[in-house]
């Protein structure tokens, strides 16, 4: 089912993203739209792109964060920590 629902969104994607390509250079032969500004637009969109996956990622790792925190699993610090203490008393 997740992998159907990631297929089914990725397929939505590619099906936008050429209908705005396709749109914008309809628009730049008709000269209603410049080619510099169609690269605008698609820089635009790519900018707003790379934002929101940032966003998304902070959100994400906050929240896998305080998963791991609240199930009392060791973390790398954990870890670095008990074995620095290991080496200590070898």
């Amino acid at each position: 089912m997740l992998k159907d629902m990631l297929y089914i969104g990725l397929g939505g994607f590619m099906e936008v993203k050429e209908r705005v390509e396709k749109e914008l250079k309809a628009l730049e032969e008709k000269g209603k739209l410049s080619k510099d500004d169609s690269k605008a637009f698609l820089k635009n969109l790519y900018d707003k792109g790379e934002e929101e996956h940032n966003r998304h990622y902070e959100l994400m790792t906050k929240a896998l964060k305080d998963v791991i925190g609240e199930l009392g699993l060791a973390t790398k610090d954990d870890i670095k920590n008990l074995e620095k203490k290991i080496d200590e008393k070898l």
